[in-house]
């Protein structure tokens, strides 16, 4: 079986040397100094006190590869639209796409029994764009829990979780999920079928659509956004207000909104992705944790106006660091340019 990772950062690399290490056939697409390392030293993971390193095909690009049984997309959400091309290449007759992104996925209303069936969401979609050049009908969904981080270049540090839930978006469970999970299971990993995944989808984004905005405005950690009584308020009204939305779209919540919040508060005093991006000059997933949560409030006539002012602040935000980042940039490359002596 034919696997390409499709992002090979932090939880692209996690499951690429898992796979690799179970002695699947990987092929790793990444850029920069990550894909150099890769390339000269193999990819190493860190896990549980252990290291693991192992040597595979690394491109940066997909032009020159074979179509592929699976690609594993591992992207950050607002980076699909632009590689979405490079992906396609990568598709035979048969290939599958796990997309594991975070948020609210482009293939959300794919076959969902509902009046906004096949609808595309332009929060993380503009014009449809992804859909078409990615059919969803190639589409296993995917909710991923484990937390890692690119520690130095071909260098991943996996801190806690090992659960990539899996589902198709009409809920069957069909031959290629079912030979997906049996490859991540043997390679010692949890991947449960589910044939209510945006159930799960929406748990895992009930929390984060609040606490991470939250953390980029307050540049607070998860202990003190989930502990503090003003802060933890605003995180319960955001989620009261997409709870709505998502019943409204048919979605089951399983879990008490308080047990969720308190779910937040036990991993303790940890800076959130959209944190860290903020810090290290990246782009945030605004769009996929809450701007495609208000979209579909308007889709439902559901009223979000806490949501709405969260998004409307974090945007902002968001804006104000790429203006920093391009500063930074432009003074950079002032500095580095030679002096004229007389």
């Amino acid at each position: 079986m034919k696997v390409a990772i499709f992002g090979a950062g932090a939880i692209g690399g996690l499951l690429g040397v898992r796979l690799v290490a179970a002695g699947a056939d990987v092929t790793f697409v990444a850029r920069g100094p990550h894909l150099e390392a890769m390339r000269e030293n193999g990819i190493t993971l860190i896990s549980e006190g252990k290291q693991t390193t192992v040597r595979a095909r690394c491109c940066s690009e997909s032009d020159h590869l074979e179509p592929q049984d699976y690609v594993l997309v591992t992207l950050k959400a607002h980076s699909l639209p632009a590689a979405a091309p490079q992906i396609a290449k990568l598709l035979g007759p048969g290939t599958t796409l796990m997309v594991g992104v975070n948020g609210i996925p482009y293939w959300y209303f794919y076959g969902l029994d509902c009046k906004w069936r096949d609808r595309t969401i332009d929060s993380v979609d503009p014009g449809g764009t992804v859909w078409r050049t990615l059919p969803p009908s190639r589409v296993i969904g995917c909710v991923i829990y484990p937390a890692a981080e690119v520690i130095a270049p071909g260098v991943i540090e996996h801190t806690y979780g090992n659960r990539f839930s899996l589902g198709e978006p009409d809920g069957s469970t069909s031959e290629r999920v079912q030979s997906l999970a049996r490859q991540l299971i043997a390679a010692g990993l949890k991947a449960p079928v589910r044939q209510q995944l945006r159930d799960e989808l929406w748990l895992k984004l009930w929390g984060n659509l609040c606490l991470n905005p939250l953390s980029v405005l307050t540049t607070s950690t998860l202990d003190r956004l989930a502990g503090e009584p003003e802060l933890r308020d605003v995180s319960r009204t955001m989620m009261q207000e997409a709870q709505r939305v998502a019943e409204a779209l048919g979605v089951k919540f399983g879990v008490d909104l308080e047990r969720r919040i308190d779910g937040a508060l036990e991993v303790g005093a940890h800076k959130t992705s959209m944190l860290q991006d903020l810090e290290r000059g990246r782009p945030m997933e605004v769009e996929a944790l809450l701007g495609a949560v208000v979209e579909l409030g308007n889709l439902t006539a559901r009223q979000m106006p806490m949501c709405r002012a969260i998004l409307g602040l974090t945007r902002e935000r968001a804006r104000r660091a790429r203006m920093e980042a391009q500063t930074d940039r432009a003074s950079q490359n002032d500095r580095s340019k030679p002096t004229a002596t007389g």
